[in-house]
């Protein structure tokens, strides 16, 4: 097993994309590290790149921003203590320019701009409600030792050029996957101009929709053979908790700002995690992002930052401190009259220990719904629920054309398990933030509004800055966590954390579960009417019954209250259970007699009339049988 006291070199990803680009660069592979700090919750992955140990993070699956970037560094830190630089490796929205000529496949590397930090702290709340963005400060340098490495390799470059595409075409000989981290070709390339927005409910290609029309995009000479490419390019980077989608604001801070690159770390760790920002681009910063160059962008990325750290002898990194001492420096003193920020809502996340979250949880209690959620996963076989996925109504509510959605159906028909197919959908866009809560009658903590509170307070809690300050103020103001608050008290607090710039996502299910229904529909009720909770958008799923049929469509409208296709749900049934006949241990005894595999098929696949818990009681109890005798019985 690893020593952790061996590396000292910090690279952090935010993406599972990132962490395999940066994992198919290491020159040697290690094992995982002997131990790490109690509290530490990261995936690490270890290796050397030239004489260079490395230790390699990504954010958790599904989460995002500077909070949940700073988090991670923060436990890095604490189970490899010998740290002493860090970089910031994977994608970015580019930000081109009439005097910078920004392609897809592109790195930016961020570096001083007029005396500051190469890191550009701003608010993306102002940018919704104004038009106009809120400066929120330029964050602080990596150590001096990178900066005079990106120096080096930049004049290596300009003298003999670089060599990057034939290493990322070395590297991917590490994936197995090859062709979502390949180059793309150049025709997918194309930059529209900032009028021009791809429609909000078209989830299609944008040279289906948006057209190839050169009147709609911007023509750009080709590159002749003195242009590097990639071209790297080195200056300001954006970071900020929101995904920038916009090609006019986008267009407004590279002119007033000289904005590069926009991303959603950065801001995270520049002050407390000094490291180098490393972005491929992937997309143009606009409402036409898609996903296709984001492998290859990874790559170069990663490319580029281990051609960095092999222009940086290891003495040259030992002589560094280690990051965990200069933390302590940090926010005390002013360098070299920079516009630093000393204190950032984002250090204030950072700061909060291990420790002080397990207190707030252990005061608040939140149920844990993941239980449910994993229980239902097992129903699920690949596929399963799609066809509500890929249909017009969540389509429209998921570009927000409907802000609100809620499913019936009867009991058992997997109104559970479709909530789980919603919840990972969702789980995997980065945007947003997504909550979830599972009634449950067999569980007394699931059943009430109080619980739901708590539990979307806390999982809030986990991801914004804003929110953690309510909640931290909650519990101080309940004689630090001695005393519990009032439904009352937590409806205010959770409200409160509610409000803000960044879309939610809320999926709640089975509503017929809870035993406090009036305080639910009430509860719905506020958070559908509340005008500044706009950006709150619910799909909610449960049982028929009168009082949830006689309030909820006229809150929501009866376009936003469907019955679950019991045909659909069938298909998935059958699909369900095919697989657990084919891969269930089991069954496997019955291999050697298909007839009786091929009418169990056929008796429970085709009479289930929508009862997908049905289905899988049968399967659990054909599982027990012994013999073909009590399998016909």
């Amino acid at each position: 097993m690893a020593n952790p006291q061996d590396y000292t070199v910090g690279w952090i990803c935010a993406l599972t994309t990132e962490f395999v680009a940066a994992q198919a660069f290491l020159d040697e592979e290690h094992e995982d590290p002997r131990e790490v700090a109690q509290n530490d919750n990261n995936n690490y992955a270890l290796g050397r790149i030239g004489s260079h140990n490395i230790v390699i993070a990504v954010l958790p699956d599904g989460k995002y921003g500077t909070a949940v970037a700073a988090a991670v560094a923060r436990d890095m830190l604490g189970s490899f203590p010998n740290i002493r630089i860090g970089l910031l490796v994977g994608i970015g929205g580019g930000a081109p320019s009439p005097n910078r000529d920004i392609r897809l496949g592109d790195i930016v590397v961020s570096s001083r701009d007029g005396g500051k930090g190469g890191v550009f702290q701003y608010d993306f709340g102002k940018t919704i409600q104004n038009q106009s963005f809120q400066e929120t400060g330029f964050l602080d340098q990596p150590p001096m030792v990178l900066r005079t490495a990106v120096s080096a390799l930049k004049g290596r470059y300009e003298l003999k050029g670089h060599r990057l595409n034939d290493d990322v075409e070395m590297a991917l000989q590490n994936i197995k996957k090859r062709r979502k981290y390949s180059r793309p070709p150049s025709s997918s390339d194309r930059l529209y101009r900032s009028d021009i927005t791809h429609p909000s409910n078209s989830s299609e290609c944008c040279s289906m929709v948006c057209s190839d029309d050169s009147s709609h995009t911007v023509v750009r000479a080709e590159r002749d053979e003195e242009d590097d490419y990639p071209a790297i390019h080195y200056g300001l980077i954006a970071s900020t908790n929101q995904l920038m989608k916009d090609a006019l604001m986008r267009d407004k801070l590279a002119a007033e700002k000289g904005v590069l690159c926009f991303e959603m770390e950065a801001a995270g760790l520049m002050n407390h995690f000094p490291c180098l920002v490393i972005r491929g681009i992937c997309d143009y910063s606009d409402s036409h992002k898609n996903k296709e160059w984001q492998g290859f962008a990874a790559m170069v990325a990663a490319a580029y930052a281990k051609d960095l750290l092999r222009q940086i002898p290891p003495n040259k990194v030992e002589a560094e401190r280690r990051i965990g001492e200069v933390l302590s420096s940090i926010g005390m003193t002013l360098n070299d009259g920079q516009e630093t920020l000393i204190v950032t809502k984002v250090i204030v996340e950072t700061v909060r220990s291990n420790q002080h979250v397990a207190k707030v949880k252990e005061w608040l209690s939140p149920p844990d719904s993941s239980t449910n959620a994993n229980r239902a996963r097992q129903l699920r076989h690949e596929g399963t629920g799609e066809w509500f996925l890929n249909s017009a109504a969540f389509r429209e509510w998921e570009t927000g054309s409907r802000r609100h959605l809620w499913l019936y159906g009867l009991p058992g028909c997997g109104k559970t398990v479709l909530s789980t197919t919603i919840l990972d959908h969702l789980m995997n866009i980065d945007d947003h933030i997504t909550l979830d809560f599972f009634f449950d009658f067999s569980d007394t903590t699931k059943q009430t509004v109080d619980g739901m509170l708590r539990s979307l307070a806390f999982q809030l809690y986990k991801l914004e800055v804003d929110s953690s300050r309510e909640l931290d103020g909650l519990f101080k103001s309940h004689r630090d966590g001695r005393d519990q608050p009032t439904t009352k008290t937590l409806l205010g607090c959770l409200y409160t954390m509610l409000r803000g710039p960044v879309k939610i996502f809320l999926v709640l299910d089975a509503l017929d579960e809870s035993t406090a229904r009036v305080e639910l529909r009430h509860w719905i009720k506020d958070v559908i009417s509340t005008p500044d909770l706009g950006h709150v958008r619910l799909i909610a799923t449960g049982r028929p019954e009168a009082e949830f049929q006689r309030e909820i469509p006229p809150l929501i409208g009866k376009d936003n209250c469907l019955l679950l296709d019991k045909d659909a749900i069938n298909a998935d049934i059958r699909s369900y259970v095919m697989a657990r006949l084919e891969q269930s241990p089991e069954f496997a005894k019955w291999a050697s007699f298909p007839s009786v595999l091929e009418q169990i098929r056929n008796e429970i696949g085709s009479k289930p009339d929508g009862m997908f818990r049905w289905a899988a009681c049968q399967l659990d109890s054909l599982e027990t049988c012994l013999d073909r005798e009590g399998s016909a019985g």
